[in-house]
């Protein structure tokens, strides 16, 4: 059985950066992406950055491109959000997702096509 832990989630001020994880244990291929959403209150959720575990393909959305990097680590099937120049605007709650059986991706996924969802970890920024 499939299940995703989220940590590292927190309170940081503006400029500042944190390091979120991922940790999806179950999977036995290495076929499958993880990727972050976030969903602030009031607000649809947002895909944010997604990577392939089997090559390390990643994408991002362009509201986080260039401040936020997502890595993994297959040997621990674990996925990295390294987020710095955190903004007031990135405020949420951050959950990963994964997506099962891919080799390959194009683009980045929207939230309807993940099968397996973390219970969300939560980013405040605030002085």
């Amino acid at each position: 059985q499939v299940q995703l832990v989220e940590s590292g989630g927190g309170l940081v001020q503006p400029g500042g950066s944190l390091r979120l994880s991922c940790v999806a244990s179950g999977f036995t291929s290495e076929h499958y992406a993880i990727g972050w959403f976030r969903q602030a209150q009031g607000k649809q959720r947002e895909g944010v950055a997604c990577v392939l575990m089997s090559y390390g393909t990643t994408f991002y959305a362009d509201s986080v491109k260039g401040r936020f990097t997502i890595s993994r680590d297959k040997s621990k099937n674990t996925a990295y959000l390294q987020m710095n120049a955190l903004k007031p605007d990135d405020p949420a709650i951050y959950s990963c997702a994964t997506l099962s059986g891919v080799s390959a991706l194009l683009r980045l996924p929207s939230p309807n096509e993940y099968d397996r969802w973390g219970q969300g970890t939560q980013v405040t920024v605030s002085t």
